[in-house]
């Protein structure tokens, strides 16, 4: 095997990453042990949980009351889930800002993720 193959490997890796269509929507963090969550929402789904992931392995996530709980309690004791994707009303634009918008609202009404519920610390979910 040349020592190439391991950076068209990597290479092939980045363009399907790149290729694969985005998906908007709604993630939960959920902490199996308390029930507490950390609701969050972005145009790229995948981005934000693999962000959380990582910051929290490192200790450098910046929700402390979440990351004393990782800290505390371990990986294992939480969730990374997709909650709901948005549906686009048309398939060929893509998810627009305001459905994502929408089902904002109608999870942060459902889950009330804050205070003794949750790691939000204000109603703005978005990933940039």
């Amino acid at each position: 095997m040349s020592s190439s193959t391991p950076a068209r490997t990597r290479a092939e890796q980045k363009r399907q990453y790149r290729e694969q269509p985005r998906q908007a929507g709604i993630y939960l963090i959920r902490n199996t042990v308390s029930g507490k969550l950390l609701l969050g929402s972005s145009m790229n789904l995948h981005g934000p949980l693999n962000r959380h992931r990582f910051m929290l392995s490192i200790g450098a996530h910046p929700n402390r009351a979440l990351q004393d709980d990782w800290r505390r309690l371990g990986p294992d004791a939480f969730e990374f889930t997709v909650a709901e994707v948005v549906t686009p009303q048309d398939e060929e634009a893509g998810p627009h800002e305001d459905e994502l918008w929408l089902l904002e609202q109608v999870w942060i009404e459902r889950t009330s993720p804050f205070g003794e519920r949750g790691y939000n610390l204000h109603p703005r979910i978005r990933d940039a």
